[in-house]
């Protein structure tokens, strides 16, 4: 079984839904991706998304494209961030990780290549924004070949037949992109994004998880009442670019504290581990 699936598997049993922080890989400095990644673990990460670096990231709004463009600034590239994945796993071998990010820096290192040092770095699963299903033929094997979990998204807008392709295709969960729009905008409707679980339940038996949108306790917790897991990003993001790198770990962590707790109904009044 994999990692994923695992830690599913052992928060159905717990009556407990996943939460999964996403940030950019090199933001803000190098130093800061193996720490944050082992903050947000302690104080409540079922699984980590791990943003890939990429210069045109079509999905995602101002916040995480900043991200990006200063991990960009400073080098980073995706070999980096297997690298810190490796590192991780030094220390943490429970947590999933999910490397989320964009097709362009794959293949320029080669789509085999990838796959092979990712599953030798730890990573357990892969979400590429702009790789649909009708295009993942090929993909697909060569990440399952080494243990990898392909992750696709679903839309407000996905037909019939889009929803079951990614049925048959994904495995570890299914993503729903809660809006029509971009990573951390600040439309979210939340009875909308609850009514459209049903028709992605009935052709997938994966844990579904909701991102895009996701700001606070209250609305993490709304969600969390009926899909598998809560994906928040732009709002962590925000929360390590105000605290300043000297903080950035220990607030990303107290963030992601008050979110678990605010989704196990437990009053926010404990510290966070940094």
């Amino acid at each position: 079984m994999s990692r994923i699936a695992a830690r599913f598997e052992a928060l159905k049993a717990a009556g407990r839904k996943a939460l999964v922080p996403y940030f950019t890989a090199g933001h803000p400095s190098r130093d800061h991706t193996v720490p944050l990644m082992h903050a947000l673990a302690r104080n409540g990460a079922d699984v980590i998304e791990l943003g890939i670096p990429f210069s045109d990231p079509m999905a995602d709004g101002p916040v995480i494209q900043k991200s990006s463009e200063a991990a960009l600034a400073l080098g980073v590239g995706l070999g980096d961030v297997l690298e810190w994945v490796r590192e991780f796993r030094v220390d943490d071998q429970a947590t999933p990780v999910v490397l989320m990010g964009y097709m362009n820096p794959i293949e320029r290192m080669g789509v085999a290549v990838f796959a092979e040092r990712a599953a030798q770095a730890g990573v357990d699963g892969v979400l590429v924004v702009d790789q649909p299903p009708e295009e993942a033929q090929a993909f697909v094997p060569m990440l399952r070949s080494h243990g990898l979990d392909p992750i696709f998204l679903l839309a407000p807008t996905s037909s019939t037949e889009r929803i079951a392709q990614v049925g048959k295709l994904a495995s570890g969960y299914v993503y729903y992109v809660s809006l029509k729009g971009v990573t951390g905008a600040g439309n979210l409707n939340v009875e909308e994004v609850l009514g459209a679980l049903p028709a992605i339940r009935a052709a997938t038996g994966l844990p579904v998880g909701v991102g895009f949108g996701i700001r606070d306790g209250q609305t993490a917790r709304a969600i969390a009442a009926r899909a598998d897991a809560v994906v928040i990003g732009t709002r962590l993001i925000q929360e390590i670019e105000a605290a300043g790198p000297a903080h950035a770990v220990e607030k990303a962590g107290a963030f992601i504290l008050s979110i678990r707790q605010a989704m196990d109904g437990i009053e926010a009044n404990d510290e966070a581990q940094s």
